[in-house]
């Protein structure tokens, strides 16, 4: 019974997010398909709590979360525009490529 107390109390939690967009997180793009005309950074590795004492979260909070972080990585690595490169796994982890589209360095 405490178990399913506990549980009930943590579900609107689940549907919580933590992550905030830094300002130079806000500078960055997210794109459905890689940029052709863009120079490629690199990638990054987006990670977020799929659960929450064991019970799912709202994956489309998880989604979000896990775009705001790639946004803010990509601003930190020097980037413009971020794409996804995997799926969410089970472990609530993204891959994305980051890319500086805009003002491009030879």
């Amino acid at each position: 019974m405490r178990s399913i107390f506990a549980g009930l109390l943590l579900l609107p939690l689940a549907a919580c997010s933590w992550v905030d967009l830094t300002p130079q997180g806000e500078t960055v793009t997210v794109v459905s398909a890689a940029p052709t005309h863009c120079k490629r950074l690199g990638n990054t590795v987006a990670i977020t709590r799929s659960e929450l004492a064991s019970i799912d979260r709202n994956r489309k909070k998880v989604e979000t979360e896990l775009q705001t972080l790639a946004r803010n990585a990509g601003a930190r690595m020097g980037g413009d525009t971020v794409v996804a490169e995997s799926e969410v796994n089970a472990q609530g982890e993204q891959t994305y490529g980051v890319y500086r589209c805009g003002a491009i360095a030879s």
